[in-house]
């Protein structure tokens, strides 16, 4: 069983002064919750219905001393698109913050494909242009493939293999991918690792995907997202193997439970299990904590 504890919610972000860029309908939605190589937390929000000319969104940045304060400190527009290296207008998505051989990696969505950037500090990051162009692979023009977050599989024998998954919807069907990766530059192909069940089959059944090893249970367990705002729905799948989260028929003996929640990150820190997910008004992002129980 997987639960939030009540009344365990505190704000770490709003909706932010975007200067001239500020939409009267704006929100923030998909971020990415990290610790800066100064101590210091970091989220990091695609923030869309802006003013900005395109596809409405840009990332904004607030800073938190630590990850209990409330209301951390705006720290500006973090990135636009560059349509330079082949982003399309105003099109960011979701960016997910690892670290890997001393370097922060940043991966994010450009509306079509999914990107990668690197940082020293874990606050200002630099596009890795590959051929021109910072996307590293899509699963195909107008799918949408976006909402990355990256996982280290260690091996036995040989490098850590780092899983990365992703959604889109090719042909209109929503669901989520699987690639991996030993040096985060050379990716497999995309393979499906959930796609149906309770939580449907459309474009945005399967938002958001958030994975994790569960070490107490011995499971991985994927978060992913159908709906924002008050009726917000996560629908929660556990597994043995991460490759698998149940596709259509065998989606329901992987099925956890729904929560309440939209775009949610999950952390253990200092034995404590945190869920970072956007408020129910989509004016902000706040923290709870999350508890794991046997039925």
């Amino acid at each position: 069983k997987v639960s939030i504890v009540p009344n365990s919610w505190w704000t770490i972000a709003g909706n932010p002064n975007l200067g001239n860029l500020t939409g009267k309908h704006q929100q923030p939605v998909d971020f990415a919750l990290w610790q800066a190589g100064d101590g210091t937390w970091q989220v990091e929000s695609c923030i869309r219905g802006t003013l900005c000319k395109g596809h409405t969104r840009l990332f904004f940045r607030w800073e938190g001393k630590k990850l209990t304060d409330t209301n951390w400190t705006p720290k500006g527009v973090a990135m636009s698109s560059d349509p330079k290296v082949g982003e399309p207008a105003c099109g960011l998505q979701a960016p997910f913050v690892f670290t890997k051989d001393n370097l922060y990696h940043m991966v994010y969505g450009d509306w079509d494909g999914i990107c990668h950037a690197t940082s020293k500090d874990g606050k200002h990051f630099t596009r890795v242009i590959v051929n021109g162009t910072s996307q590293m692979f899509s699963q195909g023009k107008g799918a949408n493939t976006r909402d990355p977050v990256v996982l280290p599989l260690p091996q036995q024998n040989g490098p850590t293999l780092w899983n990365i998954y992703y959604t889109a919807y090719p042909g209109g069907v929503g669901q989520d991918f699987v690639r991996t990766s030993v040096d985060l530059q050379n990716w497999s192909q995309g393979t499906t690792v959930a796609r149906g069940g309770s939580a449907g089959s459309g474009r945005f059944s399967s938002e958001c995907p958030f994975v994790f090893w569960h070490q107490p249970s011995q499971h991985y367990y994927l978060f992913r997202t159908q709906h924002y705002g008050e009726n917000a729905q996560t629908s929660v799948y556990a597994s043995r193997n991460p490759f698998d989260f149940g596709v259509d028929a065998g989606a329901p003996k992987h099925f956890v439970t729904h929560l309440p929640v939209a775009a949610p990150e999950i952390h253990f820190i200092d034995g404590v299990w945190y869920i970072a997910c956007l408020k129910p008004q989509l004016n902000g992002i706040h923290i709870g904590r999350l508890e794991f129980s046997k039925l």
